[in-house]
This record gives structure tokens, sequence and C-alpha cells, in this order.
């Protein structure tokens, strides 16, 4: 093959491979409500992005298929090429034949190496994270046709390497949910700071956000065993010696076969008629599993209005309570800033 045969190629082949790593982190990265709505106001390249997505799966398989199909090609047409071009004018400097063999070919791995991670991958992994819906919208449609066209072969793929999952008990998924999943983030993350798109900083910064918000609520939680509680019957008077005597204005009011039926505040006691038990005064609280990350929790009791809630096990007896303040008093200490 003549050199310039052999550098088209091997510029297709370049342009090939960053396509395909384009394309599967524009799609992993991409935020699906934005793209559903522009797909609502007409947008065919939305449309599709969103359809890739709904079988991310599928997309996967056949953006790993591209890149492979690539790297392969790099390997016959583009390192034979470069040592046949470098090993005449080596041994022409007075390299032995077998030697000016391995230097031209050392040379010629090395710089396709090269090129095919920083033009090949790094780039376009770059630029797709960092424009992730515009990327989705450019790339989605031919990279759609791609998979179709080569979907006989992605579907026997894809069969395969579920089936492996269902053998270590891993339930295969198609679709990614539309929540953010830490996981994903963390990997974005990663990635943006391997490509120096963000400083080792905020790097380690957004680390810890993305551990806090999604860490359970079950290390802040107060034991029930150290919860201030009052009986459902109990009368004004002895909710406010119990308030004095614990140092709490917001007691838990138990039923006799230990429902909490919500909490009742000092302040109802002190304004309250004669007559009133506490089992009248309680307001309810929310009831949140131990497994509740710490975002959602505090995103639910400022929905309610609520300054605690009520933390069950997975058999459903009560753990203890979580507070907003503690809560928020997490969230914020991620980011001092």
């Amino acid at each position: 093959m003549d050199p310039l045969t052999a550098l088209a190629l091997t510029m297709l082949l370049l342009i090939g491979n960053g396509f395909f790593v384009a394309s599967e982190f524009a799609l992993v990265a991409a935020k699906r409500p934005r793209l559903e709505r522009a797909a609502r106001a007409g947008s065919r390249p939305a449309a599709s992005a969103v359809a890739g997505i709904k079988e991310l799966s599928l997309m996967l398989a056949g953006a790993q298929l591209g890149i492979t199909m690539c790297t392969l090609g790099l390997g016959v047409v583009t390192e034979p090429a470069f040592e046949k071009v470098l090993s005449g004018p080596l041994h022409g400097l007075g390299l032995p034949e077998g030697a000016s063999h391995v230097v031209a070919l050392t040379v010629a791995l090395t710089v396709v190496t090269f090129l095919h991670m920083v033009v090949g991958e790094m780039a376009p992994k770059s630029w797709a994270i960092s424009h992730p819906e515009r990327s989705a919208l450019i790339l989605a449609m031919p990279f759609r046709a791609f998979a179709r066209l080569s979907r006989p072969v992605l579907a026997l793929m894809n069969g395969m390497s579920n089936g492996f999952l269902r053998l270590i008990r891993v339930p295969p998924r198609n679709e990614p949910d539309n929540h953010t999943d830490p996981q994903r983030l963390g990997h974005l993350l990663g990635e943006s700071r391997r490509l120096g798109l963000i400083d080792r900083r905020d790097h380690d910064l957004l680390g810890r956000v993305i551990a806090v918000r999604e860490a359970p609520i079950a290390d802040l939680t107060v034991p029930v065993a150290r919860v201030t509680t009052v009986p459902a019957t109990a009368d004004p008077m002895e909710i406010r010696r119990t308030a004095r005597t614990s140092g709490h204005t917001r007691l838990l009011v138990r039923a006799d076969d230990g429902r909490v039926l919500g909490v009742t505040h000092v302040r109802d006691a002190i304004t309250a008629e004669n007559g009133r038990r506490a089992a009248d005064m309680a307001y309810p609280i929310p009831s949140l599993p131990e497994t509740t990350s710490v975002l959602d929790a505090a995103t639910r009791l400022r929905r309610e209005r609520a300054q605690l809630g009520v933390v069950t096990g997975p058999d459903g007896e009560i753990r203890g309570i979580v507070t907003l303040d503690d809560l928020l008093g997490q969230l914020l200490a991620a980011n001092p800033h």
C-alpha cells in the first residue's frame, strides 16, 4: 500500500474511532429530560438521541464494536505502512536490516498509539463530556444508523453479555434510571479530571459532595433510646416537664402499642386548653427508611415542612430520628464555600 493511501486510511480510522468514543460518552452524559423536551418540540436528532438512551446497552455495544474495528484497522493498515516508510531510511543510515525493522516498528507503534489516544480517544471524549447534549444531537442519527446496520451482531453480543451477567446473578438493564446515578457521576468526574477539564481541588470537592449526598441517613440517625418521647395520654403539664428535663422542644408522641403518632412542640403545651392530650396536639412526621440518601431525606423534610423524620429499618421497626438541621449540616459540610 502506498504511503498516501495509508495516510488517508489512518485519518479515516482515527476519525471513526473518535466518532464512536464521542457517541458513547454523549449518550451517557447527556441529560435525558433536555433531549426529551427538544424531541417533543420536533427535533429529529433529539428524538434519535432519546431512542438511543432507551436502549443504552445496545448502543454501548455498538460503540465498542466500532472502536474495536477502528483499532484493529490501525494495527493492520497504519503500523505496517509506517514501518515500511521508516525502515528504508534507517537502513540507509547504516543500521542493519534487522535493527532498522525493529526501530521502525517501535517508532510506528509509538506514533500510532499516541495518535489513537489523543486524536481518537481523549479529544472526542473531552468534547462529549464538555458538551453532552450538543454532541448527542450531532452524533445520534449517524450512530443510530450504524447501530441499525449492525443490529444482528450487536444483539448477539448483547445477549451473550446479559447471559453472563445473569450467571453471576446481576440483573441486566438496557435503560438507565432517570435519576442521577452516583456511579455515573463519579465516572464522569474521574474522566474530567484525567482529561484536565477540572483541577484536583474541584475534583476532590465534587467527589465529597457526591459521596455525601448519596450516603444513607443511618449514620445521622439519633438512636431510639436517646429520643425523648411522651405517651399519647400526656397532659400539657407532663409535656412541659418532659421538655424542661430533656432540653428538647420537640417530643415524639407514642401510642401504647409503640406506634409513633407524630411530634408535638412544647409551645403547643404552653397554650393548650385544659383537657387536651399529647395525641390531640401531635402533627404528622415523615417516615424514612434508613437506606434513604441524605439528599433525598433533606428534600422530603423540606417539602413536607418537617424538622425531623422517623427512621425505620427493613423490618419497619423504628431505628430513631433524623433532623433537618443534621441533614443540611452534612450537605453544607461537603462544600465549605
